[in-house]
Order: C-alpha cells, then sequence, then structure tokens
C-alpha cells in the first residue's frame, strides 16, 4: 500500500478536493475504513462498484503500537506519540475526500490487551476527532475472511483464512452455501503475532530453538480446533482453500516471484505451492538479518517480524497437509469496506439496480445460517 505523500496545507482548503464526483449520472461516495493493529495503522478511502469498490486513496505506516506491551500490558508513551502521529495523518486524508458516507475505525490485539487502552483512545479522540472500536478477535477473524471473499475459489466450498497480525494470528473456517453465500463455522485465535514473538525471542536473528518453539507452540493450540472441525483429510484431499493475509504472506510471494520491489498486484490472489513456501522462507532464512534489511521486499522495519511470521507459517504448513496457499495482500480494511457496502439498509442507489446479482459475502452478525448449509 503506497504511504500518504506530504502535500501543501494551503490546498486542503480548496474547494475542488472536497467536490462531489459523479460517475453515470449517479454520485460517488467515499467509505473509509482504518485498521491500527499491533504493528501498523493502515486507511483506506474507496467508492463502491456494483461488484467490489475502487480504492481512491491509501495510507500505510508502521507504527508498532503495541512495541513492548508483552513486558506490562501497557501501551508505552513513545509507540503512542508515533500512532498517534500516523493517525493525524489519516485524519487530514479524511478530511481532504469529505464528505464520508460511511466509516469504521477499528483496533485489534494490542488495544484488547493494553490496561491503557482508554487512555490511548481519549487522547486519539482529543488530539485527532477519530473514534476507534476496539474489537474482538472473533469480529477480526470474521473481517479477515469478508476481506478476502474475492479471492474464494467458487469450486471449493470449504475455505480456511490465516491473518498473522502483529499481537495474535486469527485462523478462520468458511463455507459456501448452495445458494452462494458463506459463512464462518469456527475461529481460533492464537494470543500472540510478529511483534509479540520478535520481542519474547529479541535476538539479532532467532535461533533455531526460538523458531521451533513457535512450531510446537502453534501445534498444541491447533489440536482442539483440529478435533472440533476434522480439516486434515479436506485439505489434504484439496477441498479446503489455504488463505493467507499478512504481511508475511505477501513476502513470501514477492521473494517467491523474485521481485526486485514489492508489487502488490502481482502478489495478491497468486497461489504458491508448499514447496515454493519452502523455497522462499529457507531463502529469507538464508538471508540473516543483514540481508533481509537490504531485501526490498522486507527492509529493516520487517526484517525480525518476518521471521517470526515464517514460523507460524511452518508451524501452520507441518500441521496440515497443505499443498497450496493463496496469498491476499487485504484483510480487515478491505472487509470493513465490503461489509458498509453490502449492507443494503446504507446502499448506494446504482448497488440496488443489481438486485439479482450474489454476492458471496460473509454472514451477517444477526443472522443465523443453520438453514443455509
Amino acid at each position: 500500500m503506497q504511504k500518504w505523500p506530504s502535500r501543501n496545507k494551503k490546498n486542503a482548503s480548496k474547494p475542488e478536493l472536497n467536490r462531489k464526483i459523479t460517475v453515470g449520472g449517479q454520485e460517488q461516495r467515499n467509505y473509509a475504513a482504518i485498521d491500527l493493529g499491533t504493528n501498523s495503522c493502515r486507511l483506506v478511502i474507496a467508492t463502491p462498484t456494483p461488484t467490489s469498490f475502487r480504492v481512491v486513496e491509501t495510507f500505510s505506516k508502521i507504527t508498532r503500537l503495541g512495541e513492548g506491551i508483552i513486558q506490562d500490558n501497557e501501551l508505552s508513551r513513545v509507540a503512542v506519540r508515533r500512532t498517534v502521529n500516523a493517525l493525524k495523518v489519516c485524519a487530514g486524508v479524511l478530511a481532504e475526500y469529505a464528505p464520508i458516507h460511511r466509516s469504521r475505525f477499528v483496533a485489534t490485539a494490542a488495544c484488547r490487551r493494553a490496561k491503557n487502552c482508554n487512555e490511548f483512545l481519549e487522547v486519539v479522540k482529543r488530539e485527532t476527532g477519530l473514534n476507534i472500536e476496539i474489537i474482538s478477535s472473533k469480529e477480526e477473524a470474521r473481517l479477515a475472511v469478508v476481506g478476502c471473499v474475492p479471492l474464494l475459489n467458487r469450486n471449493i466450498k470449504r475455505t480456511l483464512v490465516f491473518d498473522i497480525g502483529g499481537g495474535s494470528t486469527e485462523i478462520s473456517l468458511a463455507r459456501v452455501t448452495n445458494s452462494g453465500n458463506t459463512f464462518i463455522e469456527g475461529f481460533v485465535s492464537l494470543p500472540y503475532g510478529v511483534v509479540t514473538i520478535s520481542e519474547a525471542f529479541p535476538q539479532q536473528d532467532m535461533t533455531t530453538l526460538a523458531y521451533n518453539t513457535i512450531i510446537e507452540r502453534t501445534h498444541k493450540l491447533l489440536e482442539e480446533f483440529e478435533e472440533k472441525y476434522q480439516l486434515l483429510e479436506g485439505i489434504r484431499n484439496q477441498e479446503i482453500q489455504v488463505i493467507g493475509t499478512s504481511g508475511t504472506v505477501t513476502v513470501l510471494g514477492a521473494v517467491h516471484l523474485n521481485l526486485p520491489r514489492y508489487n502488490r498486484s502481482a502478489v495478491d490472489g497468486i497461489s504458491i505451492t508448499r514447496q515454493d513456501i519452502d523455497r522462499a522462507i529457507n531463502k529469507i532464512k538464508r538471508l540473516g538479518d543483514e540481508g533481509r534489511k537490504k531485501h526490498p521486499c522486507i527492509g529493516a522495519q520487517k526484517a525480525d517480524l518476518t521471521m517470526a511470521g515464517c514460523a507460524i507459517i511452518e508451524a501452520l504448513c507441518s500441521f496440515w497437509p497443505i499443498s497450496e496457499i493463496t496469498v491476499a495482500d487485504r484483510g480487515i480494511r478491505e472487509g470493513i469496506l465490503l461489509d458498509m457496502m453490502h449492507s443494503r439498509k446504507n446502499a448506494p442507489p446504482y448497488y440496488n439496480r443489481h438486485k439479482k446479482r450474489h454476492y458471496r459475502h460473509p454472514f451477517n452478525r444477526n443472522r443465523s445460517h443453520k438453514n443455509e448449509q
């Protein structure tokens, strides 16, 4: 995702920046989503299309809000200041694209865990005007699945989506019904992500022991989930699609493709075989800490995090007989946008003209799906 460029503040008041845009006689409405994670702050503004949306603007900044949280379960002053500064940029972008028809701004694992989160949210509100909502791990998992809906294979009825975050890892099992709807059968949240792992094992280059410890712990945490949903045979027979969404997954995609620099359009939606996943992970390991810092698709800010993410991916691939992973450069933000845009109550007029179109959209939180299976 591109970073928001610096702009002349005088331009913000120009009326042409806030003018209404019409396409085909219909006013284009702006929708906005912010995903405030343990590691990064991400904003996207988009307008609906009949089947999806068109991105108008994006902003992404690594803030490491959860830095040091494993020590005392508190957000540090330095991390809070970095994050508030990033959110101020988000507020400026939102002002330039006003009016925003609908918006939702969410925070995940770091804020769920932090004892001083309410104070942090008060500072954010006071200094940026933004209202941030802390969502549960279940809602985080749901939104990640929603965001990945465009990548679902229509010929496969079940999908396993894993989202490796900074402070937690969500794994969801989704099913596509005969009517074309999608709902989540179950999920499990691992209580660690790339930031908390890298801080728990702070060596400059992760040791083999630390790496294997993550794999073993992940296996233990997945046992109950596997026992309940019996995924092993379905994955072995390729009856369950596996989708990965996270910075580490997209890095694997970029390394697999030997990209000279990261390219979202080249990575998003590709499928990587287990053999190529192993090759990419081994290549990342061989680079070492300095090599990862210099790699154009990893860099200094992700060097330690990438190794932590690779350990989780390797744990998943060794626990289940995964033969292929679909790479998703999308997730919670896109899920929020699709959620808002597919709400019939608030849908723009041009959505209503396509009533016959069936959207493969994950479950409505207030609706039961027992009769759709």
